[in-house]
């Protein structure tokens, strides 16, 4: 076995430090739903049952009106919601994460996150359209 000096003990060190910042760098790329290189990777399509409740999301057009009178333009980034048939509003941060209105202080990797955590704090109850004067 090698003799251990200084100079092996900080490259070791420093090896260890180095695997720690690439898992760091992936979790974070977990939490955001971005990639490690930085580029946010668009949402996938979903259309689910999640705890009694259907819930589908898909790309929409990033300009014009929802039902509900509410503007679509650049907050949903261009995907659209729903929960039993019914709009969620979403949108998209510049960090990449999500937020709702059910939760909006609390950030989700993607939309499909979103509308599951939505369901769970909703409780069964039902979402009731925003509606903006």
């Amino acid at each position: 076995m090698p003799e251990l000096t200084r100079r092996r003990a900080l490259g070791a060190v420093a090896g260890a430090a180095a695997a720690v910042a690439v898992a760091g760098t992936t979790a974070a790329a977990a939490r955001t739903g971005r990639t490690v290189s930085g580029h946010s990777a668009e949402p996938a399509s979903f259309d689910e049952v999640f705890q009694g409740r259907r819930i589908q999301g898909a790309p929409s057009e990033a300009s014009g009106h929802h039902g509900g009178g509410h503007h679509g333009g650049g907050h949903g980034g261009g995907f659209a919601v729903h929960i039993d048939g019914e709009e969620l509003h979403v949108m998209r941060n510049a960090d990449g994460t999500w937020i709702s209105v059910v939760n909006h202080y609390e950030t989700f990797a993607t939309p499909r996150a979103v509308a599951r955590a939505a369901v769970a704090e909703l409780q069964g109850a039902a979402l009731v359209p925003l509606v903006t004067t």
